[in-house]
């Protein structure tokens, strides 16, 4: 086996970085995780994710973790509102009986952050994920690579994977390749004890998604796990908007303020979301690497995910494209199909790259299409012919 006597490095804890830690070590591969974070328990922020089955469950199913996430997936969580500015409900498939199921190309179930990356640490040898990890730099050492991290620590590995995220590290001893501006940014924030606190709003979620469309601008959000909601008010907007906007995000009675000035024309039920929002609010602009990225493939590094193939967040893609990176490079590494290491990330890399491409195209074009002038009409149009 091409791994065989190789110790392997992944930084970053994601669930890309995850899935891949887990599948290398079904094989018997000598693997370690690098993740920034104090231990298992530091918080996870962000939306539910849904896994699609020829994706994000293929590589569960190839990790013999299906059976547990079926155990801790959000049931009815994949329900979708679509409403106006006003409010008003103009379409949902909550009354839809769900006729897919497991198996199903089009069945979409959703999970919490937190439960699937406890599902994946949980499948993991406590050996191998070295927290509190941060990773700084690394330099070539023989014929692998010497990784320096805070706190003054250092590892060797013969190969490194970069799994660390839209501001990866790793990426840079690759390609210099950046990633460019969509031209939307989103304001992402949270609620605690959504039905006490935001009683209207989650009347219209009932567990499940909004999609709200007016004057080229949305919001989004979706129900989470222990009774919270994370939503996102997402616009268009120049680059460094976040910047140049001057707004303390950690004040909830400016952000109110800007939501009303630039979200004038929507109703007023929509601001008890910016009323008792945790702070600060995260802005967010919207990034995408070039659809044409390529680079000659190295001997002994690699990446996958964001790392790789950072993309806007309107398809669904991100998460599940990550995880079948993880599950194709686990495959090509642990196969006899290549005669080296470098073959067979070059292998890896070139059918990532185009498939990521597609992804990232349809993911720019759904922007495009919920945030134009007809985002209403367009998006219900859409929902009501997959019933």
């Amino acid at each position: 086996m091409l791994l065989q006597n190789k110790q392997i490095a992944i930084i970053g804890g994601g669930p890309g970085g995850l899935t891949l830690a887990r599948l290398l070590q079904l094989k018997g591969v000598n693997v370690k995780v690098y993740e920034r974070d104090i231990d298992k328990n530091a918080r996870v922020q962000g939306s539910p994710l849904d896994l699609h089955d020829d994706s994000g469950l293929a590589a569960l199913r190839k990790a013999n973790l299906l059976d547990e996430f079926k155990q801790n997936y959000l049931v009815g969580a994949d329900k979708t509102t679509i409403t106006n500015a006003m409010a008003e409900v103009i379409f949902s498939d909550h009354e839809t009986e769900q006729s897919e199921d497991f198996g199903h190309e089009h069945f979409r179930p959703e999970i919490d952050r937190g439960a699937l990356r406890k599902i994946l640490l949980d499948s993991l040898q406590p050996e191998n994920i070295v927290w509190d990890s941060h990773f700084l730099s690394m330099e070539k050492q023989g014929e692998g690579w010497l990784l320096h991290f805070k706190n003054e620590k250092n590892a060797y590995a013969d190969i490194v994977i970069g799994a660390d995220g839209a501001n990866s590290k790793i990426r840079h001893y690759i390609t210099d390749i950046k990633p460019f501006y969509s031209g939307i940014t989103m304001l992402e924030g949270n609620v605690y004890e959504a039905e006490k606190y935001v009683p209207n709003i989650s009347a219209i979620l009932r567990g499940g998604k909004i999609m709200a469309f007016g004057n080229e601008k949305d919001i989004l959000m979706g129900q989470k796990a222990n009774g919270e909601i994370g939503f996102y008010a997402s616009f268009k907007a120049e680059e460094n908007w976040a910047i140049k906007s001057g707004l303390d995000f950690s004040d909830k009675s400016q952000i109110l303020e800007w939501f009303k000035t630039t979200y004038s024309e929507w109703s007023n039920v929509w601001h008890e979301l910016f009323e008792n929002a945790t702070t600060p609010f995260i802005p967010r602009p919207i990034n995408c690497m070039p659809l044409n990225q390529t680079w000659e493939a190295l001997p002994n590094v690699t990446i996958l995910g964001d790392a790789a193939h950072l993309m806007p967040p309107f398809a669904g893609e991100g998460v599940n494209m990550a995880m079948l990176d993880a599950l194709e490079l686990s495959e090509r590494l642990t196969t006899n199909q290549h005669n080296s290491i470098q073959d067979a990330i070059s292998f890896y890399e070139t059918n990532m790259r185009k498939r990521a491409s597609r992804m990232a195209k349809e993911s720019l074009e759904n922007g495009e299409r919920m945030h134009s002038e007809n985002a209403l009409t367009t998006m219900t149009t859409f929902f009501s012919q997959q019933e």
